[in-house]
């Protein structure tokens, strides 16, 4: 294969990775559902292998499942993983956090005041549409909590983190699919932010950890809830 050729190839396959993986974020599959490779080549409008290459990174990361008999499947989202989930967020998120309000300079201090100033000024949910998300305002609250740990000063901390973000929006956008109700949590962001710039670590650490807890309670009483209607 040409080198350009190869170029190409890798290209369709990051395409398909990131629009994949952000359909599995939001909730577009339901859980534990098998995933048809034709289907979703049509979907997305690729080939075989660069879709192939995307789930097998996804799997990699814990979103798909893949196993000899049905292939891939979209992960099972539970209970015991939520728990797991959290506590192993409010562990790494807040140490972390800790280490980034030791080591942070002003530069720190400017990107989490920014990205705390850009969350707040953009609509949660689009006009009109009050159980649909923004993506605008998606895309700025990842940025906030990654700003929170950004001079933590270990890329690996960071990655992991990242990662368990992304994990713990599948548990919220299910709980957001199946209940209409709203959560206002801006003035747990700004407490926070408030926080972590006067540089009261044990106060930040608290409410970020507490802010996890909170979330993965009204996930879980979502779940509860479904459950008992069934």
């Amino acid at each position: 294969m040409a080198a350009n050729d190869q170029e190409g190839a890798g290209t369709l396959a990051t395409l398909a990775y990131t629009q994949l993986r952000q359909d599995l974020i939001y909730g577009t599959f339901d859980r534990g559902s098998k995933l048809r490779i034709r289907s979703l080549c049509e979907r997305y409008g690729i080939g075989l292998n660069p879709l192939r290459e995307a789930l097998n990174r996804l799997s990699s990361e814990g979103l798909v499942v893949q196993s000899d008999q049905r292939g891939f499947q979209v992960a099972e989202l539970s209970g015991s993983d939520l728990d797991e989930l959290t506590k192993a967020r409010c562990w790494l998120d807040g140490q972390a956090l800790r280490e980034s309000i030791e080591k942070g300079g002003a530069d720190w201090e400017e990107r989490v005041l920014l990205a705390y100033h850009r969350l707040s000024r953009i609509p949660r949910y689009l006009e009109g549409q009050s159980a649909t998300r923004n993506a605008e305002w998606e895309h700025a609250h990842k940025e906030f909590h990654a700003s929170l740990l950004s001079a933590c000063g270990t890329k690996w901390i960071e990655g992991f983190c990242d990662q368990m973000f992304d994990a713990a929006e599948r548990y919220r956008h299910a709980a957001r699919i199946a209940s209409s109700t709203n959560r206002g949590d801006l003035d747990e962001h700004r407490a926070i932010m408030e926080a972590a710039v006067a540089r009261q670590a044990d106060t930040a650490v608290a409410l970020l950890q507490q802010h996890f807890q909170t979330t993965s309670d009204l996930v879980r009483k979502v779940f509860n809830s479904s459950e008992r209607a069934d």
